[in-house]
C-alpha cells in the first residue's frame, strides 16, 4: 500500500469515530434535558405521555395495552430512568417500587410470572396454562374458592383430579378405575354419577364386577365369560333371546323344547363338546345327527357306507364308538366295510392269510369271523405265506413237524392239489446242493442211495447227479481221483464204464495212462515208462485209437523201437541204418521227404549211380568223397566241373586262368592232362 492510501484509510477511520461521538453526545444532552421537559409538559396541564414522540421499544421494554397509557412518572420515580424494572412482579406486588395493582389474597398459587396467564391488553380474565404445575396438586386451585372445583354430582373420589381430567379439555374425562374398590362399582354406575345398568340388562344382583372387567370395556364379561357360579337351572331367563348382549339359542340349535341345562352342564362354555342327554331317545338319531346342525356330532367322512337309522348299531346314547353291527341281510360285498377305509370297523388282522377273495368266501357267519372254511378256488402260491399254512395261523394245517422233508420252499412247489398234502411231485428247481438232507432214507417216500449196486462214494449226490428229476442220468465228477479207477471201472457196477473189449493189452491201473477224468478216448497220453521193446504189439494197428505207423512210412520191417527212441513223440525219431550197405535210393529218393527223410537236394551234381557208391556213412552226408569209378565216358568231365558251375560240396570247377588247349569247350580229359583219378596233369 502507498503513503496516500495508507493516509487516506486512517482519515476515514477517524471520521466514522467523530461521527459515532458526536451521536453519543446528543443523546446524552437528550437524556439529561428529560425530566425537564417532562415537567414543563405536566406543568402545561399535561396528563399523558401520548404527546411526547419517544421510541419506548429502543429501551427494550416495549409499551403496549394498559402500559401505553400509564403517565411516565408512575415508573420513573423523581426522574429517574436507570434501574426501572421490568417484571411484572416487581411493580404489581406489596412493597413494590412502584405503586400499582397487584396479586389479590386469593389468587391461585403459583410462581410463574404474570405475563404467563395475563395481557397487558386485558387483565381478566387471565389464560392459564397450566405449565409447571405439579401431579396431584390441582385441588390447590380448583377447591370452589379459587376456582371451579368438583360440583356436587361428582362422582365420589378421593383421587387427584388429573388422574382423569387433561389441561387441555376439563370434561373429556378418561377414567382408568385405578383403586376402585370390587364390589363398588354401584357406587357411581348408578345412571346418575355415571352410566349404570341398562333397562335390557339381564336379571342380577351381582356387582357389576362380578362380569365385567374395570378400565376397558363395559359390554365385556371377566374372562370374556360370564360367570354363572351357583345357576344351575332357569337359563331361559337370561338366554331367551330379550336381553340384548346375552348369547340365545341359535338358529341352528337343533330342535328340542328341553331347558339349557338339560344338555349345557358347563356354564363356561355352550360350543361343540356339549354332553347330550339323550334319555328317552331311541329312535331318529337322524334329525340331530343328520349333518345339519352345528356343532352336533354327525356320521364322519370315513363312516361305513349304509343308509340304516344310527340306533341300528349305536345303543349306547353316551359314545358313538361303542356300538354293535347288525348284519341282518348282508351275505356280501364285506370288504366294503371291512377293508380298512372306516375306523373302529373290524378288519382283516395282520396274521389273516393273504388273498383277494371276498370275506363272505370263506366266513359264512356275520357273528364271527372265527368260523372259515378256505376256499382254495384259483389259488397255485403262496400257501406258506404269512397267516396261511405256515405253522403259525391256528386252524391251518402247516407243515409237520416231522416226517416231512427239510425245505424253505412254498409249499405249492411240490404239493399241486390244495385239497391234500400227501400227493405231491419234488421240485428240485435251485437245489444244486445238500441233497442228502432228503434223500438219505429217513424221509418216507424219498428215493435214497440203493442198498445194492451204487458204486461205492462218500461224495454228495449232486457231485455226479445234476439231473434232478431222475437220478439214472449222471455224470460221474472224479475231482480228487487219481488212483484207485479199477474199484469202479472193474465191471462190478452197472452203468459204469469198464475197459473195453478192443482195449491194447495191459495190466497197469487206468490212471497209469488216463490221467483225465473227463475223457478216457483217444488222445489219452499214455505213460510210456518202461517200455522200450515190443512197441508193435499196440501200435501195429489192431487195437482203436492207438497210434500205428502211418501209411506215408518209409518201408521197413525194423521194430519202431528201432528208430524211435522217444515215447512221448513219434515225430522225433533218429534213423538207425545199421545193416543197411545198399538201395539208399529206397527211402531217400524223395518219396518220404515229407515225413522228415532227407532226399537228394535240388543242387546236388546229375548223376545217376546209387547214393552208396559215394556215401558211405549213414549218419552224414558232409565230407563225401566223390567215387568216380564207372565214370568213362570220354569228355564228359565238363558236366560237373566246368567253369560257373555251383554244387552242393564244393565241387572244383574249371580255374578263369585256364586256357588254350585247356579252355572250355574241351573236356578236362581231353588234352591228356587230367584223370578221373587224380585229377593232375
Amino acid at each position: 500500500m502507498s503513503d496516500e492510501e495508507r493516509r487516506n484509510a486512517s482519515g476515514m477511520r477517524m471520521s466514522g469515530f467523530l461521527k459515532l461521538l458526536v451521536g453519543l453526545l446528543s443523546l446524552f444532552a437528550f437524556v439529561w434535558s428529560l425530566p425537564g421537559l417532562l415537567s414543563e409538559s405536566y406543568a402545561q396541564g399535561g396528563t399523558s405521555r401520548t404527546d411526547i414522540e419517544f421510541a419506548h421499544a429502543s429501551t427494550g421494554f416495549q409499551l403496549t395495552g394498559g402500559h401505553a397509557q400509564v403517565p411516565c412518572e408512575r415508573c420513573h420515580v423523581q426522574g429517574v430512568f436507570r434501574g426501572t424494572p421490568t417484571q411484572c412482579m416487581h411493580c404489581h406486588s406489596p412493597g413494590g417500587r412502584v405503586i400499582s395493582s397487584f396479586k389479590p389474597v386469593n389468587h391461585l398459587p403459583t410462581t410463574v410470572n404474570c405475563s404467563s396467564c395475563h395481557r397487558t391488553t386485558n387483565w381478566k380474565p387471565a389464560f392459564f396454562t397450566h405449565n409447571g404445575v405439579a401431579p396431584g396438586s390441582c385441588m390447590k386451585c380448583h377447591n370452589n374458592s379459587t376456582v371451579q372445583g368438583k360440583p356436587a354430582t361428582h362422582i365420589p373420589t378421593t383421587m387427584s383430579c388429573d388422574n382423569c381430567h387433561r389441561t387441555v379439555a376439563w370434561t373429556s374425562v378418561s377414567f382408568r378405575h385405578i383403586g376402585v374398590a370390587p364390589g363398588t362399582c354401584g357406587t357411581c354406575h348408578n345412571g346418575i354419577q355415571a352410566p349404570g345398568k341398562p333397562a335390557a340388562h339381564i336379571a342380577t344382583t351381582l356387582p357389576c364386577d362380578g362380569c365385567h372387567k374395570m378400565g376397558t370395556t363395559w359390554l365385556l364379561v371377566s374372562g370374556s365369560k360370564y360367570d354363572h357360579t351357583g345357576i344351575t337351572t332357569g337359563c331361559v331367563s337370561c338366554h331367551g333371546g330379550a336381553t340384548a348382549g346375552v348369547m340365545s339359542k341359535p338358529s341352528g340349535h337343533i330342535p328340542t323344547g328341553l331347558g339349557c341345562e338339560v344338555c349345557h352342564r358347563s356354564t363356561v362354555a355352550f360350543g361343540p363338546g356339549t354332553p347330550m342327554n339323550h334319555l328317552g331317545i331311541a329312535s331318529g338319531c337322524a334329525i340331530c345327527h343328520g349333518g345339519t346342525y352345528a356343532g352336533v356330532m354327525a356320521k364322519p367322512t370315513n363312516h361305513l357306507p349304509t343308509t340304516a337309522g344310527c340306533e341300528s348299531c349305536h345303543k349306547n346314547t353316551t359314545a358313538f364308538s361303542a356300538w354293535t353291527m347288525n348284519h341282518t341281510g348282508i351275505v356280501n360285498g364285506c370288504v366294503t366295510c371291512h377293508g380298512g377305509t372306516y375306523a373302529g370297523v373290524m378288519t382283516k388282522p395282520a396274521n389273516h392269510v393273504p388273498t383277494t377273495a371276498g370275506c363272505e368266501t370263506c366266513h359264512t357267519s356275520t357273528t364271527t369271523f372265527r368260523t372259515a372254511t378256505f376256499n382254495h378256488v384259483g389259488i397255485i402260491t403262496g400257501c406258506a405265506a404269512a397267516g396261511c399254512h405256515n405253522g403259525t395261523t391256528a386252524g391251518v394245517v402247516g407243515k409237520p413237524a416231522t416226517g416231512h422233508i427239510p425245505t424253505t420252499q412254498s409249499c405249492e412247489t411240490c404239493h399241486k392239489i390244495t385239497s391234500t398234502f400227501t400227493a405231491w411231485a419234488m421240485n428240485h428247481t435251485g437245489i444244486v446242493t445238500g441233497c442228502v438232507t432228503c434223500h438219505n432214507g429217513i424221509y418216507t417216500g424219498v428215493v435214497s442211495k440203493p442198498a445194492a449196486g451204487h458204486i461205492p462214494t462218500t461224495a454228495g449226490c449232486e457231485t455226479c447227479h445234476k439231473n434232478t428229476t431222475t437220478f439214472s442220468s449222471w455224470t460221474m465228477n472224479h475231482a480228487g481221483i487219481v488212483n484207485g479207477c479199477v474199484t469202479c471201472h472193474g465191471g462190478s457196477y452197472a452203468g459204469v464204464m469198464t475197459k473195453p473189449a478192443n482195449h491194447f493189452p495191459t495190466t497197469a491201473g487206468c490212471e497209469t495212462c488216463h490221467t483225465s477224468t473227463t475223457a478216457f478216448g483217444p488222445g489219452t497220453p499214455y505213460n510210456h515208462v518202461g517200455i522200450t521193446t515190443g512197441c508193435a504189439t499196440c501200435h501195429g494197428g489192431t487195437y482203436a485209437g492207438v497210434v500205428a505207423k502211418p501209411a506215408s512210412h518209409f518201408p521197413t520191417t525194423g521194430a519202431c523201437e528201432t528208430c524211435h527212441k522217444s515215447t512221448t513223440s513219434f515225430s522225433t525219431w533218429t534213423m538207425s541204418h545199421t545193416g543197411i550197405t545198399t538201395a539208399c535210393a529206397t527211402c531217400h529218393g524223395g518219396a518220404y521227404s515229407g515225413v522228415g527223410v532227407v532226399a537228394k537236394p535240388a543242387n546236388h551234381f546229375p548223376t545217376s549211380i546209387a547214393c552208396d557208391v559215394c556215401h558211405k556213412s549213414t549218419t552224414t552226408f558232409s565230407g563225401t568223397r566223390m567215387v568216380h569209378s564207372g565214370v568213362v565216358t570220354a569228355g564228359s568231365c565238363n558236366t560237373c566241373h566246368e567253369r560257373g558251375m555251383s554244387w552242393i560240396g564244393g565241387i572244383v570247377t574249371r580255374p578263369s586262368g585256364h586256357s588254350g588247349s585247356r579252355d572250355a569247350p574241351n573236356s578236362c580229359d581231353n588234352s591228356g592232362c587230367h584223370n578221373t583219378t587224380t585229377f593232375s596233369k
